[in-house]
């Protein structure tokens, strides 16, 4: 392993989070707010970073164990020091609460231990909707895009930190690639914030919800999330970007070279925007009587399927009150999550028609044992190298997923708590399916040993899993 270069990545890391904890400490300014907070942890940051960086790297190259590592030290680290302005401030008084809080906005989770609010000062509220953003793309993809870190190595890094199945090059250049992504990134933020604008949010609500819907995040400013602001426009506008967030970012780089084609043909396109229009029209079908007309039941299933497919976390009503088949399918989106490429959490979909195509192969192979039988997507074959790393994620993520239910429930609450607790961190969704820690609900009654499991839940859903596993192995740090 290089350690030192492993250092000085990290030590960039926590150069980057001094950085942009200004932005938070800018706005406790105009606020007329104390920001000592932000100072105290820029410094602690920055101090870090600094030591970290201090021994000279022999030599630049990282190979893949060096990859997972990165990713996985430089995610623990910028959840520890970035829940220090929460604790700092006293806005949320308990340590655990703010790393709580830190992990869950910087793994786009969204579940919440906050139940006031309205009475956080508003430098800690715009740093807790920002993590979303910083989160959503990753640190270390925004790395790459700035500063030339290690060549082409680098791809382990991105491999590790970006989310799905597989991850390419969309140009020759790791690094124009990861600046690719950002500037798509931000294009569509400032986009989704001038467009909540025109609808009548402030300047300052305008820009997190965006920052928090381009990491399908959750998080608000409002103490009743979007439903709070009572408008149909608002909720509209913030579903679309739910979903367009949800979508494989490289189709959007298709789109921008003029390969508009390939990006329609998209296997994984069709099937996110099939599931959306069945659970829209299932789930409008099924509420309609509970809101007397079909066309505000309609307006409720579209936010509500974009929210959870996106693995969003927004809410407009309580959807724990409908009817259990509608709870059913909220449930089955909750597994689903956003397609490969996005800023979605979940399992992802392209790993489950992955999964789905390799059982039918299996079957006709059983069938008729002398035909051969393959995997395709977009008419492209699925190496076996990749179908067995699907079964191979979904067969760790749920043992996990039972795992942490088993653990939560030493809480003593019922079995949909429990679980939905965990399926909701573990896909980095938010709100589960009952009362206590639904849309309206919050995570703040766990104890805090539970609040700490799932806070390694959330970080072990937005890294799928294996940067944080790795480093629970002792073959990791050898030689």
């Amino acid at each position: 392993m290089n350690y030192r270069m492993i250092c000085r990545v990290l030590g960039l890391i926590l150069l980057s989070l001094a950085a942009l904890l200004l932005l938070p400490l800018i706005a406790g300014l105009c606020f007329r707010e104390n920001v000592t907070n932000f100072l105290l942890t820029m410094g602690i940051a920055a101090a870090l970073g600094g030591l970290l960086m201090l021994p000279r790297p022999r030599s630049r190259g990282l190979v893949a164990r060096d990859g997972f590592v990165i990713v996985g030290l430089g995610w623990v680290l910028i959840s520890l020091i970035g829940a220090l302005p929460f604790f700092f401030s006293g806005s949320i008084p308990h340590y655990y609460d703010a790393l709580f809080e830190t992990a869950s906005g910087l793994s786009t989770t969204g579940a919440t231990v906050v139940t006031d609010i309205p009475g956080m000062p508003r430098g800690d509220l715009f740093w807790r909707l920002f993590t979303h953003w910083i989160g959503g793309m990753g640190v270390l993809v925004f790395l790459m895009a700035v500063l030339p870190m290690s060549g082409e190595h680098s791809m382990h890094i991105m491999r590790a930190e970006v989310p799905g199945p597989s991850v390419g090059k969309l140009v020759p250049r790791v690094r124009k690639t990861a600046m690719t992504l950002y500037l798509i990134y931000i294009a569509l933020t400032v986009l989704e914030a001038v467009f909540l604008r025109l609808g009548g949010m402030s300047f300052y609500d305008a820009l997190l919800h965006a920052c928090a819907t381009a990491g399908t995040g959750g998080f608000s400013t409002n103490p009743e999330s979007i439903g709070g602001f009572h408008s149909l426009y608002i909720e509209l506008v913030t579903a679309v970007f739910m979903l367009l967030f949800g979508i494989n970012f490289n189709l959007y780089y298709l789109l921008l070279i003029g390969r508009w084609k390939d990006a329609a043909k998209n296997e994984e396109l069709h099937w996110f925007l099939g599931i959306v229009a069945c659970s829209v029209l299932g789930l409008a079908a099924g509420i309609s009587k509970l809101y007397g007309s079909f066309a505000v039941a309609l307006r409720h299933a579209f936010f509500n399927t974009a929210t959870i497919l996106s693995t969003t976390g927004f809410g407009t009503v309580d959807f724990t009150d409908w009817p259990e088949y509608c709870k059913w399918i909220l449930l089955l989106l909750m597994f689903c999550g956003g397609c490969a490429g996005s800023t979605g959490g979940g399992i992802k979909l392209s790993r489950l028609m992955i999964l789905g195509k390799a059982a039918v192969s299996e079957l006709k192979q059983m069938v008729r044992p002398r035909s051969v039988e393959r995997v395709q997507m977009d008419g492209k074959r699925v190496e076996s190298g990749t179908v067995r790393a699907a079964f191979l994620f979904l067969t760790v993520y749920s043992f996990l997923l039972i795992l942490f239910a088993a653990l939560v429930s030493l809480d003593g609450f019922d079995v949909a708590t429990c679980f939905t607790a965990s399926l909701s961190c573990l896909s980095n969704i938010g709100p589960g399916m009952t009362k206590l820690i639904g849309p309206m609900g919050s995570f703040a009654i766990f104890s805090p040993r539970t609040k700490l499991l799932l806070t390694l839940a959330m970080l072990l859903g937005r890294l799928e899993i294996y940067p944080i596993l790795v480093l629970l192995i002792p073959r990791t740090w050898k030689k």
